[in-house]
């Protein structure tokens, strides 16, 4: 089964949420007037878009509707989703710490799938080829250590930790002096997330972050957050959050399979401007793929085998 059949069938809830709803709008008006876009802006902010997102899509759709002259509400749902797909255009999404010596901190909140999401980014770079370096500093996670253990021994990666409790950036220190001991071509750094004290994780980041300009200059960088789908407008704040404290690179996106809450990616790339690079649609380390915004919004809005358009 490929990527995209797996994203149509992971989307199915949003889809059930968003695309059944836009659907009965076009077949339930039979003109184009303000009581159509009201429903259109209710389904989205209800969907996930975000407001500022939603606002966007809509004042371009209806520029293109007054250009092109479009009476017939069904006339213009390609517009709709052209729209959609340039609210979330971020410019080509970059993969450079694939190609050079990397260090990749990846960093969330408890709960979002961070450990399980830097297992199976490290099994994808061993497919490729690449030797990875596990940093497990997340040291205040009593099973974080444990959990990235069994996902170091499952993609052959070595795994440097430390004690619960370890100061994060001793961890680092030493994953750094293992990457380059064996020549590794990413180090990938489980780093902490508490965000209810921003002040310590702050801290916590320049620290690291030291240690890397110090240590290991050359190595090109990347910064990372997951953030977990099913949340919705909370995975967005928590993004908006961390980008105060870090320089965040790209979003990875995770248990997309189980939401009705997937238009979170439109807002996120519409009101951050920061890619999601990578999006989970399972629980296999396949299910772990580069985010393309177009087959997203596509994916969205194709049916699946069975399933009834309104």
């Amino acid at each position: 089964m490929d990527f995209f059949k797996r994203l149509v069938s992971g989307l199915t809830k949003t889809r059930e949420n968003i695309v059944s709803g836009i659907d009965s709008i076009f077949h339930g008006f039979s003109k184009i007037d303000e009581e159509f876009y009201e429903e259109l802006e209710e389904i989205l902010i209800m969907g996930d878009l975000g407001v500022k997102a939603t606002y966007a899509i809509l004042d371009d759709l209806r520029q293109k509707v007054k250009e092109q002259h479009i009476k017939e509400p069904l006339a213009c749902k390609q517009l709709l989703i052209d729209s959609i797909k340039e609210q979330m255009n971020v410019g080509e999404t970059a993969y450079e710490f694939e190609e050079k010596t990397s260090v990749v901190l990846v960093i969330g909140v408890n709960g979002v799938g961070k450990t399980t999401t830097i297992g199976k980014l490290a099994g994808k770079l061993k497919g490729q080829g690449k030797k990875v370096v596990l940093a497990a500093a997340d040291t205040f996670r009593a099973a974080a250590g444990e959990q990235l253990k069994e996902w170091a021994k499952r993609a052959d990666a070595d795994l440097i930790g430390g004690q619960e409790g370890a100061d994060p950036a001793a961890i680092v220190y030493d994953a750094v002096a293992a990457a380059k001991a064996r020549k590794a071509d990413v180090l990938l750094c489980d780093t902490a997330g508490r965000l209810h004290n921003k002040k310590n994780l702050m801290e916590e980041l320049k620290k690291i972050n030291r240690v890397l300009e110090r240590e290991y200059p050359e190595a090109f960088r990347e910064t990372l957050v997951v953030l977990d789908g099913t949340t919705g407008q909370n995975a967005l704040s928590q993004a908006k959050e961390f980008s105060e404290v870090a320089d965040i690179t790209g979003i990875i996106l995770t248990k997309m399979d189980g939401t009705a809450k997937g238009g979170i990616a439109v807002a996120i790339q519409a009101e951050l401007g920061i890619p999601v690079k990578y999006i989970g649609v399972g629980e296999t380390i396949d299910d772990l793929q580069k985010f393309d915004s177009d087959d997203f919004v596509n994916a969205l809005f194709t049916m699946e085998e069975g399933e009834e358009a309104c």
